[in-house]
């Protein structure tokens, strides 16, 4: 949060909302945004064919900059995730191969054109790929041109290395250079599409601050960072992630019903200020949802998940979802769209282990997990409870729809299907 004061639309917004963690310099954005048309980008590197609801604050960044009139760059890190970020790790990144990077970069692709309105417009979004000028630089001219520019004592410094050196985890020559090449980035993005910010999460505010202090050496220009807080759930959890795993936002990954049923369940004390961050409510409608007590507050929750999920995979589909937690947890009736996974009926004739049919379904990710589950009473077929791990599934189990509700905990159901 800061306490100056703003004029321009977005910084307005951002601040109101709770999205300013740090800023270089705001006054002088603030001008520089009620002056012209501002471009401004985050990176973001392909390492899985999806990003995961941990990334959509900074997805959120780059639509409000949109919205208020400014043009986003989507940088896409086809060159850098060769290297990989040290940034929050322990350990060495996974190198992937260029066709495994090239994959998720299709994948991340299809996320944001429900977040963005791409063009070749004044405020049209664009996507780029730093594989386009890391790809093809010369290392002795590069070193010699740019890397005479960082100090290694300031380098050492940053929280990215100085905290992997402090676990005495091992920190490659590959990844030490990451900052250098993220710096770049800014540059060349500065040259080629006159980008004059960059924005981020607080654990990039130094490789952000590198590519200002580059731009400043060797082109005598003026550029800005933005970075958010890094975010957390109430209780302390990492935002993006469940005890199933991450949660995608492709719907082949992550169906819109559990994404809907992601945010329906947090945490009474998050309501608010994840209206404020995830969704364009008016912040006074915020404010009169946030202030609800009791089980109304999950009138609130509503709202948010629903809201939610129709940015990210559409109304009729936000719609569905919660017409489908209704009818679940409401009615206790069986919602036909809740997530439904085939199975042959000749398999199914011959038993499916009550295990195994969870691992099928996704309810959990091992058959430890599934056994855990089943001990701690917390699995139920066709709403009834089951404490016997060894228990098996056959077409006698069908209901007369021709599937079988598996549910794990109160909140987690799927339909196994016979075919």
């Amino acid at each position: 949060m800061t306490d100056a004061i703003l004029k321009t639309p977005f910084l307005t917004a951002l601040r109101d909302r709770g999205f300013i963690h740090q800023c270089s310099d705001i006054e002088a954005l603030d001008a520089l945004m009620g002056e012209q048309v501002v471009p401004a980008y985050i990176g973001f590197d392909c390492t899985a064919p999806s990003l995961h609801a941990g990334s959509l604050v900074q997805i959120m960044l780059l639509r409000w900059l949109q919205q208020c009139g400014h043009k986003p760059i989507v940088l896409m890190g086809g060159g850098t995730t060769k290297v990989g970020d040290p940034s929050g790790r322990d350990e060495g990144r996974q190198l992937l191969t260029d066709a495994a990077i090239a994959e998720n970069m299709a994948g991340i692709k299809t996320v944001f054109s429900r977040f963005l309105t791409f063009g070749d417009g004044p405020t049209d979004a664009v996507m780029v790929n730093n594989a386009d000028w890391l790809d093809g630089l010369e290392y002795i001219p590069f070193l010699r041109d740019y890397g005479r520019h960082f100090s290694v004592n300031r380098m050492l410094s940053f929280d990215s290395v100085r905290l992997r050196l402090d676990r005495e985890q091992p920190l490659s020559f590959l990844e030490f250079n990451y900052m250098i090449l993220q710096a770049y980035d800014f540059l060349e993005l500065s040259r080629r599409q006159g980008c004059r910010l960059q924005l981020g999460g607080s654990d990039q505010w130094g490789n952000i601050v590198n590519g200002i202090d580059l731009a400043r050496r060797v082109d005598a220009k003026q550029l800005f960072a933005l970075t958010t807080p890094l975010l957390t759930t109430a209780s302390g959890a990492k935002m993006g992630k469940t005890a199933a795993g991450a949660v995608w936002l492709k719907a082949d990954m992550v169906s819109p019903y559990d994404y809907w049923q992601y945010w329906r369940n947090a945490e009474d004390a998050d309501v608010g200020r994840f209206l404020r961050l995830f969704t364009e409510l008016p912040l006074g409608e915020i404010a009169r949802l946030e202030a609800l007590e009791g089980s109304e507050i999950n009138d609130a929750k509503k709202v948010l998940a629903t809201t939610v999920t129709a940015m990210l995979h559409g109304d009729d589909a936000a719609r569905q979802a919660e017409e489908t937690a209704r009818k679940t947890f409401e009615e206790g009736t069986l919602a036909d769209s809740l997530p439904r996974f085939a199975v042959a009926r000749s398999e199914l004739d011959g038993g499916v282990g009550l295990l195994t049919a969870l691992n099928l379904v996704g309810l959990a990710q091992s058959n430890g997990e599934a056994r855990r589950l089943v001990r701690g009473g917390g699995v139920r077929v066709n709403d009834v409870p089951c404490s016997d791990e060894r228990q098996v599934l056959s077409a006698g189990d069908l209901t007369e729809g021709g599937v079988i509700k598996l549910s794990a905990g109160k909140k987690r159901h799927a339909l196994l299907a016979a075919e």
